[in-house]
């Protein structure tokens, strides 16, 4: 991250949102949110606005994890969510990005406050053992919400994603394609979850199958 400039991330976090749209990963408003920890202490550039489909670089700006403008003009909307995405990158210093969303059929478990299973083996490949669990539901942005999400980080300290009661998805990843890439597998993993239930239900892996996993891909030098 240190070797690119400003410009270029935002340039990843563009691409990722256009990712996301073309994958049919976001609700048919486009809501959603990211952002990207920059190099320094305790910053990140965070989406300015509510709507990501058609996201533009000046709705891109720089902001401290306690909310204060470094560069840039901040959306009230997303005053909001800057302490969601704060927490997660306070409690995990390998993340260097975050997105929230509210893919349909994500936000199907979430509405449901059913964790997503970890029954698809997409999720497998992506280093997932455990299902996604869901983050109490309380008012978008407010100091209970965010304890509530960063109860289940401590809670499951491996998973890359929370489900957000009632409301949609928060995921993160070493960067923004990789959590963009996450947030994908998931809403197919949701879809194919659905679907599954119509011809008697989803079933678990073996208890080895990462470890099996990880040395098959290994071999093929598709696990660095």
């Amino acid at each position: 991250m240190a070797s690119l400039s400003y410009s270029e991330v935002r340039e990843q976090v563009i691409g990722a949102a256009r990712r996301l749209t073309q994958a049919g990963a976001l609700s048919r408003s486009g809501h959603g949110n990211m952002s990207v920890r920059l190099p320094g202490e305790d910053l990140m550039l965070i989406t300015s606005i509510s709507h990501i489909a058609h996201l533009l670089p000046e709705q891109l700006v720089v902001v401290t994890f306690d909310g204060e403008i470094v560069e840039g003009e901040l959306d009230p909307t997303t005053r909001e969510i800057v302490g969601m995405h704060a927490c997660v990158y306070r409690e995990r210093r390998d993340v260097h990005a975050v997105i929230h969303t509210h893919s349909p059929r994500v936000t199907s478990f979430a509405l449901a406050n059913q964790p997503l299973p970890c029954v698809y083996e997409a999720m497998l490949r992506f280093g997932i053992v455990e299902d996604i669990p869901v983050a109490d539901w309380a008012p978008r942005g407010s100091e209970e919400s965010i304890n509530n999400i960063v109860a289940q980080l401590r809670a499951h300290p491996l998973v890359p994603a929370v489900l957000l009661g009632n409301h949609g998805l928060l995921a993160f990843s070493r960067d923004i394609q990789a959590a963009t890439q996450l947030i994908i597998i998931m809403e197919e993993a949701a879809e194919m979850t659905l679907d599954a239930r119509s011809i008697g239900g989803e079933k678990p892996f073996p208890a080895d199958a990462l470890k099996r996993e990880r040395q098959h891909m290994q071999r093929f030098g598709s696990l660095s």
